[in-house]
């Protein structure tokens, strides 16, 4: 956890921030609904097969899922708040390049362009833990990473209405409009994180992630056209384990990595990471198999005949439920846990899949699946950014956050992919258009809930945590806890040591000495002179730091002894610091 006296930020957060950057995250997210209204039409609207339309959408997730684990590190280096505004300004662009397109390949680079403020998402996050206190975190996080979900449900009935009632293009400059209006009230209402991570953008890693990951999805979504035992299938697959192999071993061998693959190879975040994949799946389908089934006419005898603002309206409850999901969720995780409540959310979106292949014969029908689909997946998502919070340093939190939106973004991917490719495959054919079918309906769901009953198995094996109870350390050494110890404790003193020049101190000891003047306790510092000390009880104390070639340093403090830390650098003798 880095934070200089230059990077602090130059006003305090207001009542704002959290409604801000959770209409960010929803803005963001329209992006990957927007065009489901008109999914069917697509590939008359840019002359095109269904196949290629397909990349409409798997475009935006695809680069989605390659910028945040980009942006997070981005924002960890340089600032969250800027790369959060860069984000929405890439979109931004993005959105009127599509605007005013009507052919397949400008189009696929403007929905490019929009999937890299996925990014927001885990900038976001990383604000709110930087900006917001222990007690309202919670729920904070439970609603941007719920905006995921919220965007896409509610974008759907108003791009419904846009596009019955103006043509189709005005999807893209109201995009361009919420984009706008959410840099604004980024930088009127969002100051700058202080804190800032050691190390460089790793370049190379960014181009190996994202060329695996185009690798892998390609032949998912032309397997069918070109043939899944095809040379070009095969080898597009063979050559992406190569790269992403190539790639892993590139990333363990870099100080400054752009995934910390040792980080995730912890179980608290490798199983979360896996389970993620699964919730991203689940989510994609239904909002790619509601709205077609509803909009197809009854003359087909499975249609719900429903018009698109109409079918827009009853998925809409998909994303309110996942919205006021979210202090349900701070509720039941401030007493269960986050593990309980994402086995908890999976549970129900397994029973709302489940329930949903004999629901499909009517309008309310899914308007109930939608209801119980919106719980489950709001306490799954709600539960991810905590269970990644807690199991990472303070300074990888844009970048580990990243990892885990990245894991979502794939897993919607493939499902965009997999499920485009199973209703284009089962379709009927009527009158030269291709017409989905119950049978590809159902197969969809069974694909989501094959893949959340797979991601409750992965959630199984998360470590158990306790609830309202400051982090459990398990370090190999008295050395390695302090330094957890350092971005993780949430009552006592925290800061960094400094010389006389301002430069941060390494390895510096720091101890505490209480009222008594007896060792409370004591820490090291990490590379970039943080340090964290926990506290018994109220009183006032006295910090006191040494390091070889520098003189002593102490400052005496007061804390009150409740769960919030405060901030003492250690920059001069007899420094004094109240709270």
């Amino acid at each position: 956890m880095t934070h200089t006296t230059a990077d602090r930020p130059t006003r305090r957060p207001t009542g704002a921030l959290v409604p801000v950057l959770a209409f960010a995250g929803i803005v963001v997210a329209v992006m990957q609904t927007l065009l489901v209204p008109v999914i069917k039409d697509l590939p008359t609207l840019l002359d095109t097969t269904p196949s290629n339309a397909t990349w409409v959408l798997t475009s935006t997730l695809l680069s989605g899922a390659v910028a945040t684990p980009i942006m997070g590190r981005l924002g960890d280096l340089y600032g969250k708040r800027r790369l959060l505004v860069l984000s929405l300004a890439v979109m931004v662009v993005g959105a009127l390049i599509s605007a005013f397109t009507s052919t397949l390949l400008p189009m696929i680079v403007g929905r490019t362009l929009q999937g890299f403020a996925m990014g927001a998402i885990p900038l976001g996050i990383g604000l709110m833990r930087d900006m917001l206190p222990r007690e309202r975190l919670g729920s904070a996080m439970a609603l941007m990473s719920s905006s995921i979900g919220v965007g896409g449900g509610l974008a759907l009935p108003a791009a419904a209405l846009v596009a019955q009632h103006a043509n189709w293009h005005a999807l893209f400059y109201g995009a361009a409009g919420l984009g706008i209006l959410s840099i604004v009230l980024t930088l009127l209402a969002v100051p700058e994180s202080p804190m800032r991570a050691e190390g460089s953008f790793d370049v190379l890693g960014a181009l190996g992630l994202s060329t695996g990951l185009v690798l892998f999805l390609l032949p998912i979504t032309k397997g069918s056209d070109w043939g899944w035992t095809s040379g070009t299938t095969l080898g597009l697959f063979a050559a992406s384990a190569v790269v992403l192999v190539l790639w892993g071993v590139m990333e363990l061998r870099l100080k400054a990595p752009l995934v910390d693959l040792r980080t995730t190879a912890r179980p608290a975040v490798l199983f979360t990471n896996l389970a993620s994949i699964m919730v991203g799946v689940s989510f994609y389908v239904v909002s790619l198999v509601l709205p077609q089934l509803l909009q197809l006419p009854k003359s087909t005898g499975y249609g719900l005949g429903q018009s698109m603002v109409a079918a827009g309206l009853i998925v809409a409850p998909l994303g309110l439920t996942m919205m006021f999901t979210a202090p349900v969720y701070a509720r039941l995780s401030a007493k269960y846990g986050p593990k309980v409540t994402l086995i908890l959310g999976m549970v129900i979106i397994a029973i709302g899949y489940g329930a949903g292949l004999g629901l499909m014969n009517a309008a309310w029908q899914s308007l109930v699946i939608a209801v119980v689909l919106g719980a489950g997946i709001g306490l799954a998502y709600s539960s991810l950014p905590a269970l990644i919070i807690g199991a990472v340093p303070a300074s990888e939190t844009g970048a580990a956050n990243g990892l885990n939106t990245l894991m979502r973004s794939i897993g919607t991917s493939v499902s965009s992919a997999v499920i485009g490719m199973v209703l284009a495959n089962t379709a009927n054919t009527v009158n030269g258009v291709a017409v989905p079918t119950m049978h590809g309906f159902r197969i969809s769901f069974l694909i989501a809930t094959a893949a959340v009953v797979l991601g409750l198995a992965l959630a199984l094996f998360l470590p158990g945590s306790r609830p309202a109870t400051r982090p459990q350390l398990r370090a190999s050494s008295e050395e390695d806890a302090a330094l957890r110890r350092a971005a993780e404790v949430l009552g006592g003193f925290r800061g960094r040591v400094l010389d006389a020049e301002g430069t941060p101190v390494a390895r510096a000891k720091v101890t505490l000495i209480d009222p008594r003047g007896r060792r409370a306790g004591a820490t090291v510092t990490a590379e970039d002179g943080s340090y964290a000390l926990a506290v018994p009880a109220e009183g006032t104390y006295v910090l006191a730091a040494r390091a070889t070639g520098h003189g002593p340093l102490a400052s005496s403090a007061t804390h009150t002894g409740d769960a919030h830390p405060i901030d003492v650098d250690l920059p001069l003798p007899t420094a004094t610091v109240k709270a």
